[in-house]
């Protein structure tokens, strides 16, 4: 559904992409996850035909991004992080708007606007305006609004971002209910960790421009070398450790010890009778943040990904600065 060949974005001497080959199948939901300056906002912005390429190739669903803009936005949808529906139109209002803007026909527009609102469940809702609407409401009606031109690929931009646990919750089930029910390929970036656990069926980590680490959300976690085991011990000494293979890295901070343990649970009764009595022990299992920071050397930090501003901002400003 997605493809790149060499795809390359330059900006003065920065390459913000660098010889970018991606292929995404129809039907998968991908996440692109980096730290600030990685290459994945101008990587999206090239496949949503927001930018032009310094030099490479990309096709969505067969359309090249460059020889045929108009055909590619067609066949996309997008929901920015920036909230971008009309408060002063309901929610209906919205949708049918969109809609015209897609010169979708009378009995199709109003047939479409009915099934994406039952879709994220605003039936209810469809005829008040949206300044009465929750936030959590504004980023349903905003994937409905995604929606409704039957794309087959949907870009979500941090579709999360400021939501309150439950209600991103709730976001997260409807995404993944959207992606089965559309049968739609769903391209997002995040800086929550969980989201793209739970979400993503295929995940590319992003830096300096390149795909450093690509993968399923499992397979990555694997390759960062085990589980993690966590100690509360005073005066713990490494050299109890010695012989035992399965652990791969020792951390300790003050009385906690972090090691990575391959296969934790079978190795884990050895490494207690090693290390003696403790005050306690937790198993954990290798998480993304760990995989984030073996790869990028950096951890995902969230308030700093927030500050940076939407697709659409940071576009502007790049450009602004190229000029």
């Amino acid at each position: 559904m997605i493809t790149t060949s060499r795809l390359t974005k330059k900006f003065g001497k920065l390459a913000a992409v660098d010889s970018l080959s991606l292929d995404i199948p129809e039907g998968e939901v991908f996440g692109l996850l980096g730290p600030n300056g990685a290459g994945k906002t101008t990587t999206i912005n090239l496949l949503i035909t927001l930018l032009k390429p310094t030099s490479g190739s990309a096709t969505v669903n067969g359309i090249d991004v460059v020889k045929h803009p108009a055909e590619v936005r067609k066949n996309i949808g997008v929901v920015f992080q920036e909230p971008s529906v009309d408060d002063l139109l309901s929610g209906k209002e919205n949708l049918e708007m969109h809609a015209m803007l897609y010169s979708m026909p009378g009995e199709l527009r109003r047939r479409r606007v009915e099934e994406v609102l039952e879709l994220v469940e605003l039936t209810d809702r469809k005829d008040d305006w949206v300044k009465t609407y929750s936030g959590g409401m504004r980023r349903r009606l905003e994937l409905a609004r995604g929606l409704m031109h039957h794309p087959k690929v949907l870009f979500l931009d941090e579709p999360t971002l400021g939501l309150d646990p439950q209600t991103r919750q709730h976001i997260w089930k409807y995404i993944a209910r959207l992606a089965k029910e559309e049968n739609m390929t769903v391209v997002l970036t995040t800086h929550y960790m969980e989201e793209a656990d739970l979400l993503c069926s295929r995940i590319g980590i992003m830096d300096h421009g390149k795909i450093v680490a690509l993968g399923t959300p499992k397979r990555l976690k694997h390759e960062v070398g085990g589980d993690v085991v966590v100690l509360k011990q005073e005066g713990f000494d490494r050299s109890c450790l010695k012989g035992l293979k399965f652990v791969k890295k020792v951390k300790v901070d003050g009385d906690e010890v972090f090691l990575t343990v391959e296969h934790a649970h079978e190795n884990l009764q050895r490494l207690l009778s090693a290390v003696g009595r403790v005050r306690s022990v937790e198993v954990r299992e290798a998480s993304l943040n760990e995989v984030f920071l073996k790869y990028t050397g950096r951890k995902y930090r969230e308030e700093e990904e927030g500050a940076e501003g939407g697709w659409a901002e940071r576009t502007m400003n790049a450009e602004a600065q190229r000029d």
